[in-house]
């Protein structure tokens, strides 16, 4: 052995690796997320990590391309995933005839952006998406959907302070029309999406630098700080009196979400109409969306997404429309932490720690198998040490039940469950210690 030659362990940069208590707490959080997606009868859906770079870079391009992990097998050009949404139009192009629309899907899963690494940004996370998928069409009621979802998926992960941001690209390019810069809306979507980083003096002097108008400047600056409350924003839109066509559908579609939105029992303090929300990704066509933590909106967006016309374009000739979020997960969990705003995390899955004392191993077994028969998990301390450590390692691990077995109990057939909190010490038959656990 001395003569091996040791590697430094350590993990790569941009990558999470979690302590047990942790993961527990990690794993926790992801399964509430897939169960509120269920409940809303979403579909699981999986895809591969590892695509054809042919298929996966088909729309990329830009910095987007730059941040892909690509690699060559034999003859075949591969790619690591960089999103679940490419991946999703190249599914419902696959699987279409087998698909019935709309089609309702939740992934969560590990994708890989080769971007610099930074704190609470990573190279490999986790994302948690949902999406519904229209065959030609899909009703504009499904975006009213989503921000219950939203609402929903965060108070069942223990958190009620948050705000979700509702807005609609159309009612933006509607702006442009009127001002006749449609021709530099791209590049316009862009600046005001960085609006909440950068301050509205840095987004005036970059709209200067693509030579937008000064009059145009402050005629956006104006429409992007329309106050008050929901409806008197929507009141005030339509008293702009814009003729745009693209601007009054847009219009329509956001008074139609928010009608729906409180049919859906989304509270009024869970969510507004802020008019910066403009989403940089240039496939989002209708409805956009992003959501913070009240008091904690350094974190940035928790979850945010939108409405796109052809998900699928580069794939199939069909018009697919849909509607989806995504929650960056790994970051999300990174700043919860960071902000202590977890609960304590549990050092252990097990509720029962069982050690023997010196005799009744086979006893211990049987034990173990009856309680997992009845859904308590447990483990059999299986080292042959003092009954102290044995009692340490359940403290350690915060194991609230110890089953301890000795001569008196084989003889008795009963056994001694002590409580690790209290300190209380009984001498129960099986089936009363399963109860007493329950």
């Amino acid at each position: 052995m001395d003569n091996i030659k040791r590697v430094e362990p350590r993990t790569l940069s941009g990558f999470m690796e979690l302590l047990p208590q942790d993961q527990i707490k990690f794993n926790e959080m992801l399964d509430k997320i897939k169960k509120t997606y269920e409940l809303y009868g979403f579909l699981p859906q999986e895809t591969p990590i590892i695509e054809s770079s042919e298929v996966l870079l088909a729309k990329a391009g830009g910095e987007t391309e730059k941040q892909i992990y690509s690699f060559k097998k034999g003859d075949k050009d591969l790619s690591l995933r960089f999103d679940l949404t490419v991946p999703l139009a190249k599914y419902v192009a696959e699987y279409y005839n087998d698909l019935t629309f709309p089609y309702r899907r939740y992934q969560v899963g590990k994708v890989f952006r080769g971007e610099r690494a930074q704190k609470g940004r990573y190279r490999e996370f986790y994302q948690c998406d949902i999406d519904i998928i229209g065959d030609g069409k899909l009703d504009i009621i499904n975006d009213a959907e989503i921000p219950s979802i939203i609402s929903t998926t965060f108070k069942n992960l223990g958190f009620t302070n948050f705000i979700i941001k509702i807005n609609n690209r159309k009612v933006l390019n509607g702006l442009f029309d009127e001002l006749n810069i449609s021709e530099k809306m791209t590049d316009i979507l862009i600046i005001i999406d960085k609006l909440e980083k950068i301050g509205m003096e840095a987004v005036k002097e970059e709209l200067r630098k693509i030579d937008v108008k000064q009059e145009n400047i402050e005629k956006i600056e104006e429409f992007l700080n329309i106050s008050g409350t929901t409806d008197e924003k929507l009141d005030k839109l339509s008293k702009l009196g814009f003729k745009s066509e693209i601007f009054k559908e847009g219009l329509n579609e956001l008074e139609e979400v928010v009608k729906y939105v409180r049919l859906f029992n989304v509270k009024e303090e869970n969510f507004m109409i802020d008019l910066t929300i403009a989403r940089g990704l240039d496939y989002y066509t209708g409805t956009v969306y992003e959501t913070n933590l009240k008091g904690y909106e350094s974190i940035g967006s928790i979850c945010s997404g939108g409405r796109y016309e052809n998900l699928a374009g580069y794939y199939t000739k069909k018009n697919l429309p849909g509607v989806g979020i995504s929650i960056g997960f790994t970051r999300l969990f990174y700043n919860l932490k960071e902000l202590g705003l977890l609960d304590d995390s549990k050092k252990s899955i097990s509720k029962v720690s069982i050690v023997t004392m010196g005799v009744g191993l086979e006893n211990a077994v049987k034990i173990s198998n009856v309680l997992r028969d009845n859904n308590i998990p447990n483990e059999i301390y299986k080292e042959d040490t003092k009954i102290k450590a044995k009692l340490n390692y359940a403290n350690n691990l915060e194991i609230p039940f110890v089953i301890i077995i000795g001569e008196e109990e084989v003889a008795k057939e009963k056994y001694t469950l002590k409580n690790m909190i209290t300190g209380e010490q009984e001498l129960l038959a099986i089936d009363e210690i399963v109860e007493k656990i329950k």
